[in-house]
Protein backbone atom coordinates (compact mmCIF):
# COMPACT_ATOMS: atom_id res chain seq x y z
CA UNK A 1 0.00 0.00 0.00
CA UNK A 2 2.70 2.36 0.89
CA UNK A 3 3.98 1.58 -2.47
CA UNK A 4 0.73 1.84 -4.33
CA UNK A 5 0.82 5.28 -2.30
CA UNK A 6 4.73 6.53 -3.41
CA UNK A 7 3.77 6.43 -6.68
CA UNK A 8 0.77 7.75 -7.17
CA UNK A 9 2.62 10.68 -5.16
CA UNK A 10 5.56 10.77 -8.02
CA UNK A 11 3.27 10.58 -10.70
CA UNK A 12 0.99 13.67 -9.58
CA UNK A 13 4.37 15.72 -8.70
CA UNK A 14 5.18 14.53 -12.13
CA UNK A 15 1.86 15.45 -13.90
CA UNK A 16 1.32 19.09 -11.89
CA UNK A 17 5.33 20.15 -12.76
CA UNK A 18 4.23 19.18 -16.86
CA UNK A 19 1.43 21.58 -15.95
CA UNK A 20 3.40 24.45 -14.80
CA UNK A 21 5.69 24.14 -17.04
CA UNK A 22 2.80 23.55 -19.55
CA UNK A 23 1.09 26.99 -18.17
CA UNK A 24 4.48 28.75 -17.87
CA UNK A 25 4.75 28.37 -21.80
CA UNK A 26 1.17 29.83 -22.11
CA UNK A 27 2.12 32.29 -19.79
CA UNK A 28 4.95 33.37 -21.97
CA UNK A 29 3.42 33.45 -25.29
CA UNK A 30 0.06 35.10 -23.96
CA UNK A 31 2.64 38.35 -22.48
CA UNK A 32 3.72 38.90 -26.06
CA UNK A 33 3.19 41.58 -26.80
CA UNK A 34 1.76 41.78 -31.01
CA UNK A 35 4.56 43.83 -32.52
CA UNK A 36 3.28 47.52 -32.64
CA UNK A 37 3.68 51.02 -33.43
CA UNK A 38 5.33 52.73 -30.49
CA UNK A 39 3.41 55.14 -28.58
CA UNK A 40 5.04 58.61 -29.00
CA UNK A 41 2.10 61.05 -28.12
CA UNK A 42 0.81 60.51 -25.14
CA UNK A 43 1.81 62.87 -22.45
CA UNK A 44 3.53 61.04 -19.46
CA UNK A 45 6.80 59.89 -17.84
CA UNK A 46 8.85 57.04 -19.81
CA UNK A 47 11.95 57.09 -17.70
CA UNK A 48 13.67 58.50 -14.80
CA UNK A 49 16.15 60.65 -16.67
CA UNK A 50 18.34 62.09 -13.53
CA UNK A 51 18.87 61.71 -10.08
CA UNK A 52 20.51 64.79 -7.92
CA UNK A 53 21.18 65.06 -4.73
CA UNK A 54 22.45 68.02 -2.58
CA UNK A 55 26.29 67.67 -0.51
CA UNK A 56 27.94 69.20 1.67
CA UNK A 57 31.05 69.21 -0.60
CA UNK A 58 30.43 67.74 -4.01
CA UNK A 59 33.84 67.18 -4.91
CA UNK A 60 34.79 65.15 -1.54
CA UNK A 61 32.11 63.26 -2.48
CA UNK A 62 32.78 62.96 -6.43
CA UNK A 63 35.94 61.83 -5.40
CA UNK A 64 34.48 59.00 -2.82
CA UNK A 65 32.01 57.83 -5.81
CA UNK A 66 34.52 57.27 -8.33
CA UNK A 67 36.86 55.68 -6.03
CA UNK A 68 34.73 53.36 -4.50
CA UNK A 69 31.91 52.36 -6.62
CA UNK A 70 33.49 53.08 -10.20
CA UNK A 71 31.56 55.68 -10.91
CA UNK A 72 32.99 57.94 -13.76
CA UNK A 73 32.67 61.26 -13.84
CA UNK A 74 32.45 63.58 -16.42
CA UNK A 75 33.36 67.31 -17.40
CA UNK A 76 30.32 68.81 -15.79
CA UNK A 77 30.83 66.89 -12.18
CA UNK A 78 28.34 64.18 -13.17
CA UNK A 79 28.15 60.77 -14.66
CA UNK A 80 25.84 59.45 -17.48
CA UNK A 81 24.80 56.27 -17.18
CA UNK A 82 23.28 54.69 -20.39
CA UNK A 83 20.92 51.76 -21.24
CA UNK A 84 18.29 50.70 -24.31
CA UNK A 85 15.07 51.59 -24.83
CA UNK A 86 13.49 48.24 -23.77
CA UNK A 87 10.57 48.53 -26.04
CA UNK A 88 12.98 49.89 -29.15
CA UNK A 89 16.64 48.97 -28.73
CA UNK A 90 17.81 51.28 -31.35
CA UNK A 91 17.06 54.28 -28.87
CA UNK A 92 19.73 55.11 -26.23
CA UNK A 93 18.77 56.67 -23.05
CA UNK A 94 20.79 58.21 -20.20
CA UNK A 95 20.37 58.68 -16.54
CA UNK A 96 22.10 61.18 -15.51
CA UNK A 97 23.34 61.69 -11.71
CA UNK A 98 25.19 64.47 -9.94
CA UNK A 99 25.87 66.38 -6.91
CA UNK A 100 25.13 70.14 -5.82
CA UNK A 101 26.07 72.41 -3.27
CA UNK A 102 24.03 71.63 -0.31
CA UNK A 103 21.60 74.57 -0.91
CA UNK A 104 22.51 75.30 -4.32
CA UNK A 105 19.16 77.00 -5.31
CA UNK A 106 18.51 74.63 -8.51
CA UNK A 107 15.88 73.01 -5.91
CA UNK A 108 14.09 75.99 -4.89
CA UNK A 109 11.46 76.16 -3.75
CA UNK A 110 11.76 72.74 -2.41
CA UNK A 111 13.43 71.88 0.72
CA UNK A 112 14.43 68.50 0.00
CA UNK A 113 18.02 67.06 -0.22
CA UNK A 114 17.29 65.66 -4.14
CA UNK A 115 15.65 65.93 -6.86
CA UNK A 116 14.43 63.39 -9.58
CA UNK A 117 14.31 64.32 -12.98
CA UNK A 118 11.84 62.68 -15.18
CA UNK A 119 12.35 61.70 -18.97
CA UNK A 120 8.76 62.42 -20.32
CA UNK A 121 7.32 62.65 -24.34
CA UNK A 122 5.01 65.23 -25.43
CA UNK A 123 6.23 67.96 -22.71
CA UNK A 124 3.97 70.95 -24.14
CA UNK A 125 0.58 68.21 -23.52
CA UNK A 126 1.62 67.05 -20.41
CA UNK A 127 2.32 70.86 -19.38
CA UNK A 128 -1.41 71.33 -20.53
CA UNK A 129 -2.34 68.06 -18.57
CA UNK A 130 -0.86 69.35 -15.75
CA UNK A 131 -2.08 73.03 -15.48
CA UNK A 132 -5.76 71.60 -15.92
CA UNK A 133 -4.78 69.40 -12.53
CA UNK A 134 -3.75 72.21 -10.77
CA UNK A 135 -0.46 71.36 -10.46
CA UNK A 136 2.29 74.06 -9.26
CA UNK A 137 4.50 75.09 -12.62
CA UNK A 138 7.59 76.36 -11.29
CA UNK A 139 8.67 78.10 -14.88
CA UNK A 140 8.33 78.21 -18.79
CA UNK A 141 9.22 75.21 -20.99
CA UNK A 142 13.15 75.95 -22.22
CA UNK A 143 14.70 74.55 -25.12
CA UNK A 144 18.35 73.50 -25.32
CA UNK A 145 20.34 71.40 -27.27
CA UNK A 146 19.99 68.29 -25.62
CA UNK A 147 15.92 68.83 -25.27
CA UNK A 148 13.00 70.70 -23.37
CA UNK A 149 12.62 71.02 -19.64
CA UNK A 150 10.21 72.35 -17.25
CA UNK A 151 10.04 72.11 -13.47
CA UNK A 152 7.41 71.62 -11.37
CA UNK A 153 6.31 70.36 -7.42
CA UNK A 154 4.95 67.53 -6.52
CA UNK A 155 1.76 67.63 -3.52
CA UNK A 156 4.77 66.67 -1.31
CA UNK A 157 7.08 69.91 -1.98
CA UNK A 158 9.40 67.98 -4.17
CA UNK A 159 10.51 69.71 -7.19
CA UNK A 160 10.87 67.78 -10.25
CA UNK A 161 12.04 68.42 -13.57
CA UNK A 162 10.65 66.80 -16.59
CA UNK A 163 12.84 66.31 -19.74
CA UNK A 164 11.91 65.58 -22.81
CA UNK A 165 15.00 64.60 -24.92
CA UNK A 166 16.09 66.06 -28.51
CA UNK A 167 15.30 64.21 -31.09
CA UNK A 168 19.23 62.95 -31.81
CA UNK A 169 19.65 62.17 -28.27
CA UNK A 170 16.83 59.11 -28.04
Amino acid sequence: MKKILALLSIIALLSSCNSTTKKTEIMKDETKKPSQAIDTTTPKVIGIGGIFFFSDNPKEAQDWYSKNLGIKMNDWGGSSFEGRNIDNPAEKNTLEWSLFKKGDAYFAPSKKEFMINYRVQNIERLVENLKKNGVTILDSIATYDYGKFIHIMDTEGNKIELWEPAKEQE
